[in-house]
């Protein structure tokens, strides 16, 4: 049964409306003006509410105002009841949130069809607000269920420490990092097109392909190799046209030596002393498409030699494409960001991260933010067992 709030200052118009409408099966509440009437509302939340535009103190407009500023009101249905006819009376009332109008003196028939017409539309209200929660629910899951899935932070011989930060929707970041024998150490970060559980699965895969070594007779040790793979397992013909840029790396800790591809990735981005309060930057990263996107797409490999207490960053694009408010944050700024900490010696990813959240314009990010930072250590005292 479906509860109506009549507020009306007038007793003859109220018991006439609760006549009409108990007749129809509906609840009845009353309240004689708008302070009591808000004040019911707020406490019982009726699917509809019937209010006179005209009441000494709190007028109707003021309380249609108060109710949609409401979130616990978001689906209530508000009739305003009112003698005034003119467009400017209407367009008042309509930007004050009102949903309908009823004209005095009131006619039975019309009275009812408007109440039906508002209470079926505050059902599908109600009915999308139930799945929007699931919804979201269900992205909160998906959400716990990617950082399950995130490697821990490293602390030797190197230290890796990583943050992600979904957006609201869950975009399709994902990364890990381990070990391939005891000398080289496999390091990837992928951001799959899209938002939502679309995005999501796919990066799952990938990580669950790479992580148990799945595609038989591959070298996980040539970057080029794991990307063409990649592209021949995730045509995007055959994966709801999801395709997806990865950075993908092997780093030998013996020789200091470091291989790569990638495919439509932001560089990573590796910073190394050049003198006691400055730094030299490398961006790193290979000319290819996307993986996915077309099948014969050739990947290549970049080397780079790591000096000791190098630091290396690898990110998806959400940690530069932020909508801020000054219009001059991009991927220079970012880079900028991270060599001036570098310089102060400051490996902190929290700070970063929270100099990000100011930037952003919004409460919430439009895309996923992901990012890896690896610090290099001195000198590794172990014969060199290279294998590229």
């Amino acid at each position: 049964m479906f509860t109506i709030l009549i507020i009306d200052d007038d007793q003859i118009v109220q018991l006439t409306l609760k006549k009409i409408l108990e007749q129809q099966g509906y609840q009845i509440i009353t309240a004689t003006n708008g302070k009591a009437g808000l004040e019911k509302a707020q406490q019982l939340q009726p699917a509809l509410i019937i209010c006179d535009w005209l009441m000494p103190g709190m007028d109707g407009i003021e309380v249609c105002r108060s109710v949609k500023a409401d979130a616990n009101l978001s689906t209530t249905f508000f009739i305003v009841l009112t003698s005034l006819d003119s467009v400017v009376d209407v367009v008042k009332g309509l930007d004050s949130g009102a949903d309908d109008f009823i004209t005095k003196p009131i006619e039975p028939n019309e009275l009812k069809a408007r109440v039906r017409a508002g209470l079926r539309l505050h059902q599908m209200s109600r009915d999308l607000q139930i799945q929007k929660q699931l919804l979201e629910t269900e992205l909160g899951e998906a959400v716990d269920y990617v950082r399950n899935l995130l490697p821990p932070p490293m602390y030797q011989p190197l230290t890796i420490n990583s943050r992600f930060i979904p957006c609201k929707k869950l975009g399709g970041d994902c990364f890990d990092y381990y070990w391939l024998d005891s000398d080289y150490l496999a390091i990837y970060l992928l951001d799959t097109a899209g938002h939502g559980l679309g995005a999501t699965l796919p990066s799952i895969s990938v990580l669950n392909i790479l992580r148990s070594r799945a595609i038989a007779r591959l070298n996980y040790y040539q970057p080029n190799q794991v990307l063409s793979a990649l592209n021949d397992t995730f045509q995007m013909n055959y994966h709801n046209n999801k395709y997806f840029t990865i950075w993908y790396g092997v780093y030998n800790r013996v020789n200091r030596q470091l291989i790569y591809s990638s495919a439509g990735h932001p560089p990573a981005v590796l910073l190394s002393k050049n003198a006691p309060n400055s730094s030299q930057i490398k961006l790193l990263t290979t000319a290819c498409v996307p993986v996915g996107m077309f099948p014969d797409s050739e990947y290549v490999n970049g080397f780079c030699q790591v000096e000791e207490f190098s630091s290396l960053y690898i990110f998806s694009d959400g940690v530069y494409e932020i909508n801020s408010a000054s219009n001059t944050w991009d991927f220079d700024a970012f880079v900028n960001l991270l060599q001036e900490r570098y310089n102060n010696e400051n490996h902190n990813l929290d700070e970063i991260l929270n100099h990000l959240l100011a930037l952003n314009s919004k409460t919430v990010f439009d895309d996923d933010l992901s990012i890896l930072e690896l610090t290099f250590a001195g000198h590794v005292n172990k014969p060199n067992s290279i294998n590229w």
